[in-house]
């Protein structure tokens, strides 16, 4: 293919190649010339032309396929533009003479359309110099038109239809002969004919007036003749037509000057037009005539889609300025179409109009419309109900029998109502919150309108009102309880007129519905009212024959929608509904046999209405509450479920004995009983199955119900690949409101069919089928559930009577039994697969094999498609492969013979379908048979049926196969390549499928396709060849298969997709009028996102710049405006398919992830702007005025209206989308460039840099922030509050550089008070006010504002909500659930409790600051006065309400507790419920709780710590009932009144509950802060004496909280929880060492003193030493600290030590935070023996020695390489607990003890001995260690040999050593032995001694030269010091003679002491003061010496002389003249 890459086409590679590989290359060489020519040089292709123009001509004679000509005729178009067009002229002249040739040959014929596809081409980019030939080739091609076949016809209006685009107003000689012409190709047979000549229509409209002035009807009655008979694809492109003529005959274009005969219609006169097509349709005056005698109506329902498709295209065409300005007059024109008799002349017609009314509605004011203008839309809806009903009205109160309205105007009437409740119950929902200001307008009325219509006389209007209502709820959920009330109350006051109890009875229903949308829910009551409503109604129906029916139907619809409520509702009302259903049923079949021979026709009537609804009611029951169905309620309902079955069989009886008006009734009892019996387990009634059988064999086979439902049968039987053979997908349209009318033949579904459906989940309107479609249905899916359970013989005789029925019946009887029959089957096969059952023996195999094969050849395609599914089921429960071997060979038996294109279809897709359950084709031998035969099936150019669904069974083939398809990879690669190059465009069916066998391969291939080898390169091209191919095609499915392919492609190998070609060609396609190609484009963006958004930004605006469009140019001016992401902002807002709409959420979510920080401002301003495009196009501006304190923050902001940004009133779901996105920015931002948080580093960086910061754009995001949350939107008001709060959360701490000790935010704080104070209003909802309490405890804890009278205006906004919190239940909200009031108290409560907590913890800091510096590690300093500031007010902002706020923290805490009992307690829950909750809401209320429990429990813990559990007596709290069931020990009653004592017991094990149970809780893996905020609450307990001395009497207590602590070390990782663990075992231990200390302290009292030595038998081990593992305090802390020191020090473990953690040879370096758990460990450990019994400190002492000994093992040898301080000193300090613990001395364990420190000292002293391959030792700590020993352990640990020996060793090796560093500390360390006790010191004084002095002695020769050395001698001249001291007063006189000469030796002469170094000089001085300071103690050993040596006493007088001058030289220091300068100057200029 690289040969192909040439200006020109290699001939002779060309000729090398076979016919189909010469058609590839030759296609492959044009695509590379496409896109050279318009690069190339100019003068290179001039020189190239004559020899380019003969190779192109050369290929347009060779009989080129659809594709290659299309391209072909490209190139020679191009070319001529790009080189020479001089001989242009020759070329069309060429062309014409092969048009005109007589050659009709099928060999000739792609030549002559290559010619008129290049004609087409050349005139569309050459234009208008091609004048001079333009009237011939006109005329030469509408005469060939008339005898040219389908795709002659075809090509020839595409190729006008670009003479007329090249030619613009040029054309106008020929407009009349081209329209002549396309008049007949717009009816003609072939639809791909008709498409292309609306788009020649299309293209001519333009410059040819008379088609929308004086030919307009003409032109209008032609579109409607070619929507008969048409497809979707005609009906699209010739609506778009109509459609786009309409709207010029209203509003020409501006650009087209006024031609004579034009003159513009009014839009009465385009609706007349519009009207009479769809009234009397496309018919002729005769037939018209005719059918007007008759009274038939012919309009066919195709016409009608159409026209109403076209009405859409007008109103979009006009534009929505236009339709806000005439909607009035456009509702009242569409109403009387709907009105209109002929348009509603049957029921199935009545439907469809009022379908396509109000899809043309939805469709314009849905789209169109922004949200102001939407609500004007709803009030001009609003008057034309009230008008209508107005009418209605009065004309049935008129008295006088002429004026007295008939049926045909209420009939009238209800459609118009219909189509109008309907649209304003969509544009509510669109609406939302935003359509309160509508509900509020009293002018309007709206809520009276809607509910006066529910006493319509007709029930379809009286429905529609009720889904009115419905929509309103939804909208607005305050609106629920109010409506419900409102008609309840109507409900009640007019009982005895029967529209009244069926219009307000489906309103409640409706609203009842409503409630599942409604997260917030109704209040509990309301369930009640229904019931009693319902129950009044049932009871009342006997009374009044009149208003029998509908009492007893809106009774059991009242019941109905009463279990959408949920189980938590239902159960308290279950007993009642169980009595009402025993009551509707007889008791016993024999009352069933009497009830039939008494009645009449009437009384039937009401009892089956009251049947079926009692039936409706229980399966309602069974799919809301499936849990209530327990045996219990099972078992009492299905006796009555037997008495239903048993009437069943007597219901044809009953029609016959009293006529056809029981029929719907009987149909819908029928409905019923199935409907329930599918949904219970068949199991329960087997004894029905008998009847039942019968019933439902003569359902689906029998002469009574013939009603066909196939359409909604069948598809949900099909595979969704399956269903693309049938083409265009309904949910694939977006017309598919009224496209599924065409689809469902007679059949339309419509609200008045069911009733019962009015409260479904659904948002759309539901649309439930008439009865006898809805019976079937139903009756195939009870078929499939019984099924299985049926003995074999009874499977076998239901099958062959199946099979005998289609073998007897003739015609379309027969059709409907097979499409029954086999739907039936096919359940009852996929529930068997599902179910993994077996279907049986043969002889149930053969009949059902035998029905599924006789479907497989049916003439209807959907039933072929069904049966291959069922085979593919059938293979899958048989399981057994020769089973399936056999079907497929019977398969290729049948296509090897039969020629039928119906037969072959239905095999071939078998074959395909046959292992699709099977785990895929495994055979290589049956992979190649299947290959052959579809291959040759594919190839029948005969039958492009054929060709379709080979092709289609083939991609599944290559799906199934997997790796084996590989070996048939070429070959199908080149088959579909030459069928696509071959297949002509009009059978855009074919390539479809050969887009789906395209895509198969390209998955099996996979990442195979980014090889390089020439195989793959082959392989690889040509899927990029039939990509483009694809792309080419003028179907939008097959283009949407083609983007689908180069999705796949960029997937498997990115770099060999062309993204500069790929992306505009999604671009152009965004705005496509097809749902499926719009879905592909924003895949496969979405795809591209991911990877390369940069690049598909760039290349979406390059498009734009390179290419003016004449269509649809508002993308191309978003995307020039704001890029590609603006462009899909747009569309996100304009489209309603929910697949799509989240591609393109999850697009810009990608490419903002990829794009955003490079691009900051760019993302900002255009998510800015679309929050800023609202109804109003508002932009929020900031007003500076001076206000007072106590001013109103609202005040200050304005709404500054002014139009701003590219788009244009956006609907409130995008923008609350826009502030998600601004969210995600600011949480990306975090993970980024610290200056995006940084003004400083901000500011510096931009400086150098053009680079953007998320801080530089602060006033932007608080802008929009508080646009979002002061919206009327209730979605966009909670985004705009969480936005609020995550740049709260995110800025609080960024200072502002131009005011030092502020941060940046502090400025805002007057927008955040007036962003929230909307927020806590009386009728804001419970979730926005708890969103804001979330947004304010952030805002004050945050310590931006640190003036307390700032800081209060947010604070009174919680003051306020905690003033409604004291209200109690009693004050509960009467819109909704009592939930929200537990939401909204425990978000009040925990923001309370967030401030508390920080206002606790900054007081502390104040109190202690070096502590909290440790904890915090990051407070500045110079932020330490604000926080001291704002702590203290804080914490004075709070104490006011501590009293209250305590008692409400405890309450809700307790119901916590409560709520968190297992299932197994519930019945200790209390039954009125708690504090903050009702029993009815105990599951909705969990999730509240465990939301705010965490901040409450640390603050009550706190407060507590502060009160330090002394009980005040702080007035009650204002609660509407006792707090908990024990009332917390706070009940006034006498009774109940508890000792403080217990109370503070209570509170004390309520917090511990809590604590240990969510610690212990699997639920709580990442809940990080509420296990912070446990141990939290913990540590502050156990910081106060008294609950620390309630857990240290508590062993068991202490034990489980330390195993709890345990598991919590284990699973959780972070350091800061790990340290707080360690913390609280410190505290446990802590009250466990005062509890023994304090018992030990009794005991000494009580004893005396004669008895001490049994004191310490107090403690852990008591008199054995033992510690139970589970029951020992110290044996948990043990494996505590074990498990810490472990997993940081492997080492530690003899099992770890040669394992690579263990010991990997590096030094193992641990963080900080390592270290201090280390240490803390460690600390915790040195305290354990303390609070042992003496045995027991026996049993611990080894452990916790081997452990401490351990730890100082590595650190000595340097296995830890950082942060060793904080460990070592840790280490040490444990040591020396452990050796100077009480029970080291104690009698019974003192010689246990001398024993164990002596092994430990010998392990101490062994580390010194270091192998050559380890690391030196660190001496320093080893010496520090051994002193520590020396010192703290006992004499008779020490003075044993040869320990004593050793350390003495130790020592002189230590001062013998040459490291000025270690001699030094060895010194400090000797000094501290010398004074230690006598015992020690002597033996080390002795040995030592002399060795000190010698090195004193030396250092006269050896001066120090470095700092260190001066130290070492100075801390010798300390140890010299401290061993004078140390001696007997007899000896001490002697040392100091040694001393003072020694000292002497220091001092320096005068000469030499001012050339000394720095440390000799240092020496002399400090020599010199030690001698000043010690001979005065010493005199008269002082002055013995000086007189025995003269010497020394001169040079001690020389230092003295010199010391003296040298201190009065410093003390009179030099005058300075003029003033004392300052040494530091300020800096006073700052500029």
């Amino acid at each position: 293919m690289e040969q192909a890459h040439s200006l020109l086409l290699n001939e002779d590679a060309c000729s090398r190649l076979g016919e189909h590989q010469r058609a590839e290359f030759v296609f492959e060489w044009l695509r590379f010339l496409k896109k050279l020519l318009p690069v190339a040089d100019r003068a290179d292709v001039k020189q190239n032309q004559k020899r380019l123009v003969e190779q192109l001509t050369t290929i347009l004679t060779g009989s080129p396929g659809s594709s290659t000509r299309w391209l072909l005729a490209h190139c020679l178009a191009l070319l001529y533009r790009v080189g020479d067009s001089f001989t242009s002229s020759l070329t069309v002249d060429r062309c014409n003479d092969i048009i005109r040739c007589k050659d009709d040959s099928p060999s000739f014929l792609p030549t002559r359309l290559a010619a008129v596809a290049c004609l087409g081409a050349m005139y569309e980019q050459l234009g208008r110099l091609l004048i001079s030939s333009f009237k011939e080739t006109v005329a030469n091609l509408l005469k060939a038109l008339k005898g040219a076949e389908s795709q002659g016809r075809y090509e020839i209006m595409l190729c006008i239809e670009k003479i007329l685009k090249g030619l613009g107003v040029s054309a106008v000689p020929c407009h009349r002969d081209i329209y002549k012409a396309t008049r007949a190709c717009l009816t003609d047979r072939s639809m791909a004919v008709r498409c292309a000549a609306a788009k020649c229509l299309l293209e001519l409209q333009r410059e040819a007036v008379f088609l929308w002035s004086t030919e307009l009807e003409n032109v209008a009655s032609l579109c409607y003749r070619a929507f008969e008979g048409s497809n979707y694809d005609v009906r699209v492109a010739v609506s778009r037509l109509l459609g786009t003529l309409l709207a010029s005959s209203l509003e020409p274009k501006q650009a087209i000057a006024p031609r004579p005969g034009s003159r513009r219609s009014c839009l009465e006169e385009v609706m007349e037009l519009v009207s009479s097509g769809f009234l009397r349709g496309c018919a002729g005056f005769l037939r018209a005539s005719g059918d007007l005698l008759k009274g038939t109506n012919s309009v066919s329902r195709d016409v009608r889609v159409g026209i109403t498709q076209a009405c859409v295209v007008f109103i979009s065409t006009l534009g929505g300025a236009w339709l806000e300005a005439h909607f009035s007059c456009l509702l009242s024109l569409l109403m009387e179409l709907v009105s209109h008799t002929r348009a509603t002349q049957s029921p199935v017609d009545a439907v469809c109009c009022r379908r396509c009314v109000s899809f043309i509605l939805r469709a314009s004011v849905g789209s169109l419309l922004g949200e102001k203008a939407q609500i004007a839309a709803a009030k001009e809806i609003c008057q034309a109900i009230s008008k209508q009903k107005r009418a209605i009205d009065i004309a049935l109160c008129e008295g006088n029998v002429e004026t007295r309205v008939s049926n045909t105007d209420v009939a009238a009437s209800q459609h118009v109502l219909v189509c109008a409740l309907l649209e304003l119950g969509s544009v509510l929902q669109d609406l939302g919150s935003s359509a309160a200001p509508l509900l509020h307008d009293a002018s309007t009325g709206m809520l009276d309108t809607v509910i006066s219509v529910l006493l319509h006389p007709n029930v379809s209007a009286r429905l529609a009102a009720a889904w009115c209502l419905r929509c309103v709820a939804i909208a607005i959920p305050a609106q629920v309880a109010v409506l419900l009330d409102r008609c309840s109350e109507r409900l009640n006051a007019l009982k005895s007129c029967p529209e009244a109890v069926a219009g307000y009875s489906a309103a409640i229903a409706a609203l009842l519905g409503a409630v599942q949308h409604c997260p917030l829910g109704i209040p509990h009551i309301k369930g009640k009212v229904v019931m009693g409503l319902a129950e009044d109604l049932l009871r009342s129906a006997s009374q009044n024959s009149r208003i029998s029916i509908q009492r007893t139907q809106g009774g059991w619809l009242l019941l109905s929608a009463l279990m959408t409520l949920g189980p938590t509702v239902v159960e308290h009302h279950l007993p009642r509904m169980l009595l009402l259903w025993k009551c509707a049923f007889p008791q016993s079949v024999k009352e069933l046999d009497s009830e039939l021979r008494r009645g009449d026709s009437f009384t039937w009537q009401v009892t089956l209405e009251g049947r079926s609804g009692a039936l409706c009611a229980m399966k309602n029951l069974v799919v809301h509450c499936r849990e209530l169905l327990t045996d219990d309620v099972i078992c009492r309902v299905l006796p009555l479920l037997s008495c239903a079955v048993a009437l069943l069989t007597q219901l044809p009886s009953l029609v016959k004995s009293y006529g056809n008006q029981l029929k719907n009734a009987v149909t819908i009892f029928r409905l019923r009983v199935y409907e329930i019996l599918a949904l219970l387990p068949p199991k329960t009634y087997e004894e029905c199955f008998d009847t039942l059988l019968k019933q439902l064999l003569n359902d689906l086979t029998g002469p009574e119900n013939m009603a066909c439902a196939e359409l909604s049968l069948l598809p949900t039987l099909c595979h969704n690949q399956d269903l693309a053979l049938l083409g265009p997908a309904l949910q694939d349209m977006d017309q598919q409101y009224i496209e599924e009318q065409l689809h469902g033949g007679s059949i339309g579904g419509t609200l008045e069919y069911d009733p019962f459906t009015i409260f479904e989940k659904a948002q759309e309107v539901p649309a439930p089928l008439p009865p006898p479609a809805a019976l079937t249905a139903a009756a195939v899916q009870l078929f499939g559930v019984i099924f299985p359970h049926l003995t074999i013989q009874q499977r076998a005789q239901v099958l062959e009577q199946f099979c005998e029925c289609v073998r007897l019946l003739k015609g379309a009887r027969q059709q409907t039994v097979q499409v029954h029959a086999t739907a039936a089957f096919c359940c009852t096969l996929k529930g068997l697969a599902l179910g993994h059952e077996t279907l049986g023996p043969e002889e149930v195999q053969k009949p059902g094999l035998s029905l599924l094969l006789g479907a497989l050849e049916s003439s209807n395609a959907l039933l072929r498609c069904v049966a291959a599914e069922g085979l593919a089921r059938l293979a899958q429960v048989l399981n057994e492969p020769n089973f399936t071997v056999s079907l497929s060979l019977m398969s290729f038996d049948k296509l090897k013979t039969a020629r039928d294109a119906v037969t072959r279809t239905g095999h071939s897709l078998a074959l395909g379908c046959l292992y699709r359950y099977m785990g895929g084709i495994s055979s290589p031998q049956h992979l190649s048979a299947c290959v052959g035969v579809l291959f040759t099936l594919s190839q029948d150019n005969t039958s492009p049926e054929v060709q379709m669904w080979s092709l289609h069974s083939l991609s599944m083939v290559v799906d199934l196969a997997g790796p084996l398809y590989r070996s048939h990879i070429d070959a199908s690669l080149t088959l579909v390549l030459r069928l696509l190059l071959l297949t002509p465009h009009t059978h855009v069916e074919v390539q479809q499928s050969l887009g789906r066998c395209l895509n198969a391969l390209i998955t099996s291939l996979g990442p195979d396709l980014q090889g390089e080898g020439a195989g793959v390169c082959a392989v690889r091209t040509s899927c990029l060849v039939g990509c483009a191919v694809m792309q080419d095609s003028p179907d939008c499915l097959v283009q949407a298969q083609a983007i689908t392919c180069l999705q796949q492609l960029h997937m498997f190998s990115p770099r060999h997709v062309n993204l500069a070609s790929l992306v505009p060609s999604l671009c152009v396609n965004l705005c496509s009028l097809y749902l499926s190609l719009r879905r592909a484009v924003v895949a496969c963006l979405r795809q591209l996102a991911q990877r390369e958004t940069v690049e598909v930004s760039e290349h979406a605006v390059a498009l734009v710049k390179e290419l003016p469009r004449r269509d649809n140019t508002q993308l191309d001016v978003t995307i020039k405006e704001v890029g590609l992401e603006g462009a899909l902002f747009s569309l996100l807002d304009r489209e309603s398919d929910p697949r799509l709409r989240q591609d393109i959420k999850d697009t810009l979510v990608h490419m903002m992830s990829s794009a955003a920080e490079s691009e900051l401002a760019h993302w900002l301003k255009l998510c800015k702007d679309v929050l800023s495009a609202s109804s109003d196009s508002a932009v929020i501006t900031l007003v500076e005025t001076n206000q007072e304190e106590d001013t109103d923050d609202s005040s200050a902001f304005h709404a500054k209206r002014e139009h701003s940004g590219p788009f244009n009133s956006l609907r409130w779901s995008t923008r609350v989308f826009a502030v998600e996105c601004v969210c995600r920015i600011i949480v990306q931002c975090e993970s980024g460039d610290p200056a995006h948080f940084d003004m400083v580093l901000a500011q510096e960086q931009r400086l150098h840099e053009s680079t953007d910061f998320l801080v530089l754009h602060l006033a932007d995001l608080v802008r929009m922030a508080f646009m979002a949350a002061t919206d009327h939107s209730e979605q966009l008001r909670l985004a705009g509050l969480q936005m609020l709060l995550v740049i709260i959360r995110k800025f609080a701490s960024v200072t502002e550089p131009e005011f030092p000790g502020h941060v940046i935010v502090e400025q805002y704080q007057a927008i955040v008070g007036a962003a929230l104070r909307p927020a806590f209003s009386v009728d804001a909802p419970p979730d926005v006010t708890a969103k804001a309490c979330q947004v304010c405890s952030a805002w004050i804890t945050s310590g931006v504002v640190s003036d307390l009278r700032d800081l209060r205006r947010v604070h009174q906004l919680l003051a306020s909500s905690l003033v409604k919190v004291q209200g109690g239940r009693d004050v509960l909200n009467p819109f909704y659930n009592e939930s929200t009031f537990t939401m909204e108290t425990l978000a009040v409560l925990k923001a309370w409790a967030e401030v508390y907590i920080v206002a606790v913890q900054t007081t502390r800091q104040k109190e202690s600051p070096a502590v909290w510096h440790q904890e915090q590690q990051q407070e500045q300093c110079e932020d330490h006065g604000t926080a001291e500031t704002a702590g203290a007010g804080l914490l004075k902002l709070v104490q006011g309400d501590l009293a209250t706020l305590s008692r409400l923290w405890l309450a809700a805490l307790q119901d916590h507790a409560l709520l968190t009992l297992p299932p197994t307690y519930a019945s200790q829950l209390p039954a009125t419920g708690g504090s903050f909750y009702t029993a009815e809401t105990v599951e909705q209320v969990r999730q509240h709780y465990c939301f705010a429990w965490a901040p409450i429990l640390h603050a009550t813990a706190l407060w507590l710590n502060s009160t330090e559990f002394i009980m005040v007596d702080e007035g009650p709290a204002n609660l509407s009932r006792p707090v908990t069931p024990t009332s917390m020990g706070q009940s006034t009653t006498l009774a109940s009144i508890k000792s403080p004592e217990d109370v503070s017991t209570e509170r004390l094990h309520l917090i511990l509950g809590i604590s240990v149970e969510f610690l212990c809780s699997p639920h709580s893996q990442n809940q990080m802060e509420n296990i912070t905020s446990c141990l939290r609450a913990l540590q502050a307990l156990l910081d106060v004496p008294w609950p620390r001395s309630k857990v240290g009497n508590d062993q068991a207590l202490s034990v489980e909280l330390l195993s709890v602590l345990h598991r919590l070390i284990v699973t959780r990782e972070s350091p800061g929880v790990q340290l707080a663990v360690l913390e609280l075992v410190r505290q446990v231990v802590c009250a466990a060492q005062e509890h023994v200390r304090e018992k030990r302290h009794s005991a000494e009292v009580d004893d005396g003193a004669a008895e001490k030595e049994t004191v310490p038998e107090f403690g852990e081990g008591r008199d054995t030493g033992g510690l139970v593992p589970g029951k020992s305090l110290v044996f948990g802390a043990l494996e505590l600290c074990l498990c810490i020191l472990v997993r940081k020090l492997p080492q530690l473990s003899p099992r770890l030590a040669g394992s690579p953690t263990g010991q990997g040879g590096l030094p193992w370096s641990l963080s900080v935070s390592d270290c201090r758990l280390v240490t803390s460990a460690l600390g915790i450990l040195s305290e354990l023996p303390s609070i042992c019994s003496p045995e027991g400190s026996v049993s611990v002492l080894p452990t916790v020695l081997y452990l401490l000994l351990g730890v100082l093992k590595e650190l000595v040898r340097g296995f830890v390489a950082a942060n060793r301080g904080i460990l070592v000193s840790g280490a040490l300090q444990a040591l020396r607990n452990v050796l100077s613990c009480p029970m080291s001395r104690a009698e019974k364990s003192r010689a246990a003890w001398v024993e164990l420190l002596r092994s430990a000292l010998s392990t101490l002293l062994e580390c010194w001995d270091t192998d050559k391959m380890e690391p030196v030792v660190d001496e320093e700590t080893l010496l520090t260690a051994l002193t520590i020993f020396l010192l703290s352990a006992s004499a008779e640990v020490i003075t044993v040999e040869p320990l004593l020996s050793l350390c003495v060793c130790k020592f002189q090796a230590s001062l013998e050593s040459k490291d000025p560093m270690l001699l030094s500390r060895s010194y400090q360390l000797l000094a501290s032995v010398f004074q230690g006790p006598t015992a020690v010191a002597g033996p080390f004084i002795q040995a030592l001694g002399r060795q000190l002095v010698g090195y004193l002695q030396q250092v006269e020769k050896n001066r120090p030269q470095t700092a260190a050395e001066l130290q070492a001698v100075q801390d010798g001249v300390g140890a010299m010091e401290a061993l004078v001291l140390a001696a007997e007063e007899t000896h001490r006189s002697q040392l100091v003679t040694i001393l003072l000469p020694i000292l002497v030796s220091f001092l320096l002469d005068e000469n030499t002491l001012a050339s000394a170094p720095a440390a000799s000089r240092s020496l002399h001085e400090s020599a010199l003061r030690d001698l000043m300071r010690i001979g005065p103690q010493h005199s008269a050993v002082f002055k013995t010496l000086m007189a025995s040596a003269p010497h020394m006493k001169a040079r001690l007088e020389a230092a003295i002389k010199g010391n003296q001058e040298s201190v009065s030289a410093k003390a009179t220091p030099p005058q300075v003249s003029g003033k004392h300068i300052p040494s530091i100057q300020l800096k006073t200029n700052f500029l």
